[in-house]
């Protein structure tokens, strides 16, 4: 058998269906695993195709094509250096290793530094759309050298997902920039299902007669068309066999994370960019899983008083219109942070984004996409330098029209009781952007009083500081 074009380290439900994706697209592959089980279940799953299964590193490197191209989907952390590490002994100058997993973008931007002294090539690759994505087409983010990304792009363009004929793939830049970019889309995918949980967590509150599947399923027709809104509306439609009661209902109310929600906001604070809501859903996920401290903190005496709503829901539907809206404003918001932190990384990392082309991309294959998208990219497309979404004609327009249906939102749920973290932080988001005058005055002198801290006047140029803030 003549050697393969593509190598893959990594076998579990990702690499393995993201191998096949490539060997159906008429690419000749070759994975590697530890596990001789997933080993075996790529040759049984690919034998109709041109897939190998290589027994160790040394047997991948062996029956792949110089220059070799090796991609890894293995976690995130230390089993990507160890990988690595077990791979060099058998490369060759030129050869070229991509991790596609989550890792930190410091990290890739270690490993590129690191390879680029044995000759070898890099590149970090986002890939979202999760098992079904890489086996029909996710959305592809990779960074790095753009030579070593032009020898894969025939390969990646093949496998994306596609919309309008488009591939959904594209070069993001140089460095750690593909990982970055997939960073900041996991952090905008926390924001956009909290908000929903949020929603869902209202709905609760409506008539057994009407559905919250149904509702989510209505709403996907419109302009809150988006993967998330479609899966919702199927999980909670689905019955669980053993109680015959919602599945959903069934499941421990504590959410996981795998660490791009928390970078996200660490990224954001280094680079000075606010994205509470983004914040708000990763603070969510922290409380959800300290779930033993909430049922102690719920059912001791001390709290017992006043965490009940004394507010009924009395017009279900005026509900629902006012939280689709208040929906569909808080997905901008969750947008526009995530894109406000893209552009200026940008600049600041020196990644060239084109944040056109990363909304392009996102339109299809990845969990993060929407109706939404297309207008996101045509606003990009208008105006590369856009600094915030909402400076757009279009989106301050949309937000004008659904600000008032947020705020009643976030006023039922507070009046509910109903913790609605990214909802609140998506209007005071809007509020304090559309604010000619915060109160970080009042801030600015009591840093003066304690600190020396200095501030700056209104009325005059320069830089003062009020020895004496009690006379």
């Amino acid at each position: 058998m003549s050697k393969a074009r593509f190598g893959m380290v990594g076998l579990g439900t990702m690499g393995r269906n993201f191998l096949l994706n490539i060997a159906d697209d008429g690419f000749s592959c070759v994975g590697y695993d530890l596990d001789a089980e997933k080993r075996r279940l790529l040759l049984e799953e690919g034998k109709q195709w041109n897939v190998m299964a290589a027994e160790s590193p040394a047997d991948l490197a062996g029956k792949l094509e110089t220059p070799r191209s090796i991609m890894l989907l293995v976690p995130a952390g230390k089993i990507v250096d160890a990988v690595i590490e077990d791979l060099l002994p058998h490369l060759e100058k030129g050869d070229l290793i991509i991790d596609g997993g989550n890792s930190h973008f410091t990290d890739t931007e270690r490993r590129e530094a690191y390879l680029a002294e044995k000759g070898i090539g890099f590149l970090g690759v986002g890939v979202s759309g999760g098992e079904e994505g890489a086996r029909l087409g996710p959305s592809i983010m990779p960074g790095g050298s753009r030579d070593y990304y032009a020898r894969v792009a025939p390969v990646f363009e093949a496998v994306a997902a596609k919309v309008d004929g488009e591939p959904c793939v594209a070069y993001m830049g140089s460095g750690s920039a593909g990982h970055f970019v997939k960073m900041v889309h996991n952090g905008i995918e926390y924001a956009m299902m909290q908000l929903i949980a949020e929603a869902y967590d209202l709905l609760r509150g409506t008539p057994k007669s009407l559905s919250a599947g149904e509702v989510f399923a209505d709403w996907n027709k419109g302009k809150l068309n988006s993967f998330l809104i479609e899966i919702t509306a199927t999980v909670l439609k689905k019955i669980d066999d053993e109680t015959g009661k919602p599945l959903v209902e069934m499941i421990l109310d504590t959410a996981g994370q795998k660490g791009t929600g928390k970078w996200t906001s660490q990224a954001a604070m280094d680079h000075g960019i606010p994205i509470p809501t983004i914040d708000s859903a990763v603070s969510m996920r922290q409380i959800s899983a300290q779930k033993d401290l909430r049922h102690d903190i719920w059912a001791s005496n001390t709290w017992a008083e006043g965490t009940e709503s004394n507010t009924p829901i009395n017009n279900f539907q005026v509900t629902i219109d006012n939280l689709h809206d208040a929906l569909y404003a808080a997905f901008i918001v969750s947008y526009a942070q995530g894109m406000s932190l893209l552009q200026a990384a940008s600049e600041e990392k020196g990644y060239g984004l084109d944040l056109a082309e990363i909304a392009k991309i996102w339109r299809g294959g990845c969990i993060i996409r929407s109706a939404m998208l297309e207008d996101i990219r045509a606003a990009f497309a208008e105006d590369s330098a856009l600094p915030n979404l909402l400076l757009n004609l279009k989106f301050a327009e949309e937000i004008k029209k659904n600000l008032s249906a947020l705020r009643n939102t976030v006023t039922q749920f507070a009046s509910a009781g109903i913790p609605a973290m990214c909802f609140s932080s998506a209007l005071a988001y809007i509020d304090a952007f559309s604010s000619e005058r915060l109160p970080a005055n009042l801030t600015q002198a009591q840093r003066d009083y304690f600190g020396a801290h200095t501030y700056q006047r209104i009325d005059k140029d320069g830089v003062f500081h009020t020895a004496n803030w009690e006379s």
